[in-house]
């Protein structure tokens, strides 16, 4: 099966479709990770994009369900080098190819990905559309000019209802704006008491459930798309200890006065060098953002850079001089990618417990816990 891949400035790529058949456009994009295609096609900050796979060989290990990050892909197509339909892994449950045509994915191989690559370094990312029909090119770029990409991303990748993991420790918010699967893990991993709320959860109802501390979660799109988590944000900032990821970090950052900008190619891969000023300490990190907060813009906020990228000096985290709450834009639960910034999710508990020392409180007492159960059960129903 013929696939064709259509740029915005009208270069064509044309090899080999795998997948499903059809037409989609989005924000075309690339990854530089060398592993890890499957916890990739399901992160939900990809929603919307074409991913291009710098790496060549992909589908080679299959699919495994127990490696994804979310219940299902939001990626508008899949670009690679060489698809490899047979994968060899004892691990395997299905191949790539029929994962892409269960969720309706178009994937393209047998192309120049070093070449696509390349041009959107150089000028940026652009829109695309994958097409496995016999469209005129004339028409696919009448059509691509006329297709607008996709603004309301998080509210198609949050979760719609409450849910909780239980656990014997901290009571921990998580904000879902497209959380990674990984971020939860590694917090049940602690021994934490989870409550995963919607993206568009207020102020007043995260009260209701008597947390310890707040994590705002990764998530696709632009950060100005999501003012109302901003507001949140601002509301709840020095009641509780707050820890934002990625999208949460810009997030964290718009609540406290500071700007975002788009990149031009933005950070994907699991391979990115991240500075600690405080330690001079270099981590490697996995990332996965097409925006920044801008270094001029935090000037003027209670804010404090903590971490920039080795490669391109953006800033890549953040704490606040007054407040219990800190962020960083790259992702300290990995999959895929490096696990060396694991210690960022102690590091808030830590903060939690010392917040808690100096603000004691009273027990909970039976009514919130009932109050916990009623938020569930109605949001169950």
């Amino acid at each position: 099966m013929q696939a064709r891949l259509l740029l915005e400035d009208g270069t064509l790529f044309t090899g080999l479709g795998f997948g499903a058949e059809g037409q989609s456009a989005g924000e075309v994009v690339f990854n530089t990770g060398i592993t890890g295609y499957q916890e990739v096609l399901s992160d939900p900050s990809y929603c919307g994009q074409i991913v291009t796979m710098t790496y060549p060989l992909i589908g080679n290990y299959g699919i495994t369900r127990d490696d994804f990050e979310a219940v299902r892909p939001y990626i508008h197509g899949f670009v690679v080098r060489r698809h490899e339909p047979v994968p060899s892994n004892w691990r395997a449950e299905y191949t790539l190819d029929r994962l892409l045509k269960e969720y309706g994915i178009i994937g393209i191989s047998d192309i120049d990905t070093r070449m696509l690559t390349r041009k959107l370094r150089h000028y940026g990312t652009m829109k695309g559309m994958l097409t496995t029909g016999n469209e005129r090119i004339e028409e696919l770029a009448e059509r691509l000019s006329l297709t607008p990409l996709m603004r309301d991303q998080v509210a198609r990748t949050s979760t719609k209802s409450i849910f909780s993991s239980p656990g014997e420790r901290e009571r921990i918010v998580l904000v879902d704006y497209g959380a990674k699967s990984g971020i939860l893990r590694e917090l049940t991993k602690r021994g934490c008491d989870v409550v995963v709320v919607p993206h568009d959860t207020t102020a007043e109802q995260i009260r209701r459930l008597n947390p310890d501390g707040i994590q705002l979660s990764n998530g696709p799109g632009d950060p100005k798309d999501v003012p109302h988590a901003v507001t949140m944000i601002q509301e709840l900032l020095g009641e509780y200890p707050i820890f934002g990821i990625c999208l949460g970090h810009q997030l964290f950052a718009l609540a406290c006065g500071a700007d975002t900008a788009k990149l031009k190619f933005g950070h994907r891969g699991g391979n990115h060098p991240v500075k600690e000023l405080a330690t001079s300490r270099c981590y490697i990190t996995s990332q996965n953002h097409g925006y920044t907060v801008l270094e001029d813009s935090v000037a003027g906020t209670k804010l404090e850079v903590t971490h920039i990228n080795n490669n391109d000096k953006t800033i890549e985290g953040l704490k606040h001089n007054e407040f219990p709450a800190f962020s960083v834009q790259y992702h300290p639960e990995a999959a895929p990618g490096p696990y060396d910034s694991s210690y960022l999710f102690d590091q808030f508990l830590e903060m939690i417990r010392a917040h808690k020392r100096n603000n004691p409180q009273k027990p909970r007492q039976a009514q919130l816990a009932a109050s916990l159960r009623g938020e569930l059960q109605y949001a169950q129903k």
